[in-house]
């Protein structure tokens, strides 16, 4: 999986919309932290080149780099998304080639966009490692569509294959990996800033 999309690449064909301002919203972060690009690159293991051209838009991150930089940020990559995405409108229709700012080949597309009560990604092929430990403090649901998953959840592994569901409840500590290269997963969560008070309201 490439960490960039070649710099100068179009985001759209002419006439599309403007690129997301995905790096505005991390470089906001970052200086909101007082953290300098040095310090984010040592928090991040990405180097200050590939950052600075995040941020100015020459390059795109892969879904792996930008949940590095959401660590370094002290956030996560859901959030950078939601931020970067302008306006809430009650019906939204997101087509299958609308564009997140995110590479080309990063094997992940967000499926809602802004800061909703719910957020939903598409994971597609196999290069989806569980190296990466996730503790969520609202509910998820994970979805085959194709393939297979592995799942570590609450000290047992979970083996998941087309059409299967598992449901994560908040706090479970959690890591999972695509077990087939055409692998296809759907994973819908209550999103973070959700809290139970809001959850009881709707």
């Amino acid at each position: 999986m490439s960490e960039t999309q070649p710099a100068g690449a179009p985001a759209r064909d002419e006439g599309g919309p403007p690129e997301p301002p995905l790096g505005r919203v991390i470089r906001r972060r970052r200086r909101s932290l007082d953290l300098t690009l040095a310090a984010v690159a040592r928090r991040t293991g990405l180097s200050v080149p590939f950052l600075s051209q995040v941020e100015n838009a020459r390059a795109r991150p892969s879904m792996r780099s930008l949940q590095r930089i959401a660590d370094g940020l002290e956030t996560t990559a859901v959030d950078l998304l939601a931020t970067a995405e302008a306006g809430e409108r009650p019906v939204d229709l997101v087509r299958a080639e609308d564009d997140a700012g995110l590479a080309r080949d990063a094997g992940a597309r967000f499926l809602v966009r802004g800061r909703r009560q719910l957020h939903a990604l598409e994971f597609t092929g196999g290069g989806h490692r569980a190296d990466r430990e996730f503790r969520h403090p609202n509910d998820e649901l994970m979805y085959v569509v194709e393939g297979a998953a592995e799942v570590w959840a609450d000290g047992e592994v979970h083996e998941l294959r087309s059409g299967d569901t598992l449901y994560l409840a908040g706090g479970v500590r959690h890591r999972w990996r695509s077990a087939a290269p055409d692998t296809r997963l759907l994973l819908v969560a209550v999103s973070d800033h959700v809290t139970g008070e809001a959850r009881q309201e709707t």
